[in-house]
């Protein structure tokens, strides 16, 4: 692999148009979606990208597995030193632990991978050794003395929990001793992700004793019941260069283990498994049917290596014989100690990780689309029924609706019995009953219609009622919009009718009842128009009139139009629109292209291809 600019120019952008993919509204396979952005992100910062920009760097092997597979156990054997916590109780992993030989340490301390976790290391185990201190040597510093002061209350509680021993490593006190180190470097950790600020950090363990060109991460089971492991896991595993799958004779055949089998299948990752716990007895039988389950899933070429079960893997504190671990370290050493087979390693994953991005991204743009799309119906339901109600509420005021009742009472007795301002007033309570009867219409049509769509917002917006009832904070809202246009009615009147140049002056009472039944009468207000024009002259009768219809017309369009804003706040929020799949695609084109044109590595899958 060589470094190349334009290929990673092209996934900078691709990861940003990644970022900004949202999946907001619940429609099937949104999830799914929502985790495929999240685990492409993950691969892109932990995995390809540091990879291309650093060729050269060491490999890193994750090594993954279901709950008590053994993988602690397993990472201690082959550095030779208990480097990471193991035992019975689970989840036993908390803090991912990467060891790597001195040499390789910068390569891990910065940010290249895995950048969102913090970073711990503990440099006085180092010293000791350094010193050819064991780890009977019990050397105390102002650190130790002040942790061991801070948290003697937590010490005497753990122990205290653990009256038979079983958190204790063979030797006794010796066992104890550890156990007391690892209680206080998970104390370390959790320090060390407050510093950083990140949820989770990665403890640092350097061992001369591991191949130059390597490092070793022992990750959280894969299966954890703590969501926050399990999701951890599987950022770790993203981040690999090489996977080591350890399962066990008793659960080779659980259906985690077999998805990730099938998932470094599908990225064409450099993969081996790990059969451990084997019992003597049956190795033979078992290796033989676990070699038939990879061949039949088409993975008959990957490495398998079977650890025997043993007494010292029984409680999960002891270090295996190195004849145990022997073929998977010397597999290990031959990928990561030749230049260009940790070269062939790294660039095969790369390859498969580069391959995989087209259904990924597919996938991801198909999912905007539908989002998009859902968005679309959902806004059109909402314009669809309040254009409706517009119509309706013009349709029933032209039928002269609103002349009945109260209002046709005191249209009756006007002027006499009746003032313009009852009358007016009477007209507003109409007209309020009339859109508040209109938008239930209209809710109640975008709710059912809301419901057969999956994907759309549950329930109807804050303050509208169920049922087809506007609640009482839409009647306040609507009540306020027909006030202010009674007000306005009752001004235009008084100002159109005060004495002035331009003609008599006419009765502003009287003008106002008349102006109401005008515009809201209907064809039940035969002879209206008339009698106004006798009162104020034709121009300004006209006039009159053509202003108090917009003060009308902008009363109605504002309640339906903010009712109809209410609906689709929620879409408006989500912000479901075409841009995120137009976006990922022409990302994703440009990766092409760059990489069409530069020397981006090639799996062998991909060469047969």
């Amino acid at each position: 692999m060589e470094v190349q600019p334009e290929l990673l120019d092209a996934l900078s952008v691709l990861r940003e148009r990644v970022a900004a993919a949202r999946f907001p509204l619940a429609l099937p396979g949104a999830d799914g979606a929502r985790r495929s952005r999240t685990d492409l992100l993950a691969q892109l910062d932990d995995y390809l990208m540091p990879r291309l920009r650093a060729p050269e760097a060491p490999l890193l092997a994750v090594v993954g597995g279901s709950t008590g597979a053994g993988k602690s156990t397993l990472v201690n054997s082959l550095v030779g030193r208990r480097v990471s916590e193991a035992g019975v109780l689970r989840p036993t992993t908390r803090t991912p632990v990467l060891v790597c030989h001195p040499d390789d340490a910068y390569w891990f301390e910065g940010d290249r991978v895995l950048p969102a976790l913090g970073r711990v290391r503990r440099p006085r185990a180092e010293s000791r050794q350094e010193q050819g201190g064991g780890d009977d040597d019990v050397l105390f510093d102002i650190e130790d003395i002040e942790d061991f002061g801070e948290h003697l209350g937590e010490d005497f509680g753990e122990h205290s929990a653990d009256p038979c021993g079983l958190e204790r490593g063979a030797g006794g006190d010796r066992g104890d001793r550890a156990a007391r180190h690892d209680r206080r470097d998970d104390r370390d950790g959790e320090r060390g992700r407050q510093a950083h600020g990140a949820p989770y950090a990665l403890r640092i363990e350097t061992d001369p004793a591991l191949t130059r060109g390597l490092a070793l991460l022992d990750a959280p089971d894969i299966d954890c019941l703590v969501v926050g492991n399990r999701d951890l896991a599987a950022q770790l595993i993203c981040a690999a260069d090489v996977w080591v799958l350890v399962t066990t004779a008793a659960r080779y055949g659980d259906a985690v283990p077999w998805h990730l089998l099938r998932t470094a299948k599908e990225y064409d990752v450099t993969l081996a498994t790990v059969l451990d716990r084997v019992p003597h007895q049956m190795a033979d039988e078992v290796s033989e049917q676990y070699t038939k389950m990879l061949e039949r899933e088409g993975m008959g070429a990957v490495a398998c290596f079977t650890v025997p079960e043993l007494p010292e893997s029984a409680g999960g504190s002891g270090l295996l014989p190195m004849t145990a671990v022997a073929g998977l370290r010397d597999w290990l050493a031959r990928c990561a100690g030749d230049p260009d087979a940790r070269a062939a390693a790294a660039g095969r994953t790369a390859a498969g990780t580069l391959g995989s991005l087209r259904p990924r991204v597919t996938a991801l743009a198909n999912a905007a689309a539908s989002q998009h799309a859902t968005a679309v119906r959902l806004r059109h339901h909402v314009e669809e029924a309040f254009d409706e109600a517009s119509r309706r509420v013009r349709r029933r005021i032209a039928d002269g609706e609103l002349l009945a009742g109260d209002v046709a009472a005191h249209w009756h007795g006007f002027p006499l019995d009746s003032g313009g301002g009852e009358l007016l007033g009477a007209f507003a309570d109409g007209l309020t009953a009339l859109l508040v009867g209109t938008v239930a219409a209209a809710d109640e049509r975008v709710a059912a219609a809301w419901r057969r769509e999956p994907g759309a917002p549950v329930g109807a917006p804050v303050g509208a009622g169920a049922g087809g009832a506007v609640g009482e904070d839409g009647r306040g809202r609507i009540g306020v919009f027909v006030r202010r246009w009674q007000r306005c009615v009752d001004e235009l009147a008084e100002e159109e009718t005060r004495t002035s140049e331009r003609g008599p002056a006419a009765d502003a009472e009287e003008t106002m009842g008349l102006l109401a039944v005008a515009l809201l009468g209907g064809r039940r207000a035969r002879g209206v128009d008339e009698t106004l024009t006798a009162s104020l002259g034709e121009e300004r009768a006209v006039r009159l009139r053509g202003k108090a219809e917009t003060v009308l017309d902008t009363c109605v369009d504002r309640v339906l139009h903010g009712e109809r804003d209410r609906w689709l706040a929620p879409l408006d929020e989500a912000g479901a629109t075409p841009e995120p799949q137009v976006e990922l695609i022409a990302a994703y084109s440009a990766v092409r292209r760059a990489v069409a044109a530069g020397k981006a590595p090639q799996s062998p899958t991909q060469k047969e291809r």
